[in-house]
């Protein structure tokens, strides 16, 4: 029976997201802009990370972006243009950016289940972030990543400097974040900032198989990878292995190890559902 695709009411156009084989699609569709964000486009991906985050029939997010980019980041040509806005004090719009933040990388990185990025051209400023943010990143060979920030004499916000001096090394984002340079695929992937490269007519394809794959594998366990790799970030040696042996403990103690060891006895795929 063909996989069942169910579309999800994201509140605009301007996201959409179909469920299909536990993988939720999450789609930046405005190709036209290159799917910077907006006021309509932002708030719906917050939704949905949030919404896919929690549901259990999910077993992974997978985002990408319509047409020949993934994500410009910020309006550049409507900043400072705002005149409308009500006046905001400094610390009223430092504590806007900071719950923004927080509810869209934040909330992405917080994700217990496997998030992967599919690029079919660039990511820039926020729209980079966004794709850091993720745990793993395919990108068509089209594709190209820049920081963007000082380029507009800005800074940098969404945990840039955060992910891009965990996945390439503080050398490399200050490298990074200083010339803005636009980096093509092959770049990235040399600097770790890019998983793996395939060709632009097979991206979404490739994308989808792997995010299925993950999806429908042994999520419990997924979950507890991902708080292994994550304290190794910030944790000692000794600490990471106390961990490592708690989690390892209870892993061996769940149905889906018994399935997994019953398949592999039995010359089967796992079912963990």
């Amino acid at each position: 029976m063909a996989d069942e695709s169910i579309s999800i009411d994201t509140g605009t156009d301007e996201l959409l997201c179909v469920i299909r084989d536990r993988v939720a699609v999450i789609t930046l569709n405005r190709p036209a802009a290159r799917n910077s964000l907006s006021d309509h486009l932002t708030p719906a991906l917050r939704r949905m990370i949030k919404r896919n985050g929690d549901d259990p029939d999910v077993g992974a997010l997978l985002i990408t972006g319509a047409g020949t980019a993934f994500c410009s980041g910020g309006d550049v040509k409507g900043m400072g243009s705002n005149t409308a806005a009500p006046a905001m004090s400094v610390s009223e719009k430092v504590e806007r950016l900071r719950d923004r933040q927080r509810t869209l990388t934040g909330v992405l990185v917080s994700v217990r289940k496997p998030t992967i990025a599919a690029l079919p051209g660039a990511a820039a400023g926020a729209g980079l972030a966004i794709a850091l943010a993720c745990d793993i990143r395919i990108a068509a060979e089209s594709a190209i990543m820049t920081t963007g920030y000082a380029k507009i004499a800005l800074t940098g916000d969404y945990g840039i400097s955060w992910l891009l001096t965990r996945l390439a090394g503080t050398s490399r984002a200050r490298e990074l974040m200083y010339l803005s340079e636009r980096l093509d695929a092959r770049r990235c992937e040399a600097l770790g900032l890019v998983n793996r490269v395939v060709s632009d007519s097979e991206l979404q394809q490739e994308a989808f198989a792997v995010a299925r794959m993950l999806a429908n594998g042994p999520g419990s366990a997924f979950a507890s990878i991902k708080d292994n790799l994550d304290l190794a970030l910030s944790a000692d040696f000794l600490t990471s292995l106390d961990q490592e042996a708690e989690r390892m403990v209870l892993a061996a103690g769940t149905t889906q190890h018994a399935e997994a060891v019953r398949a592999f006895i039995e010359k089967r795929s796992p079912s963990y559902r």
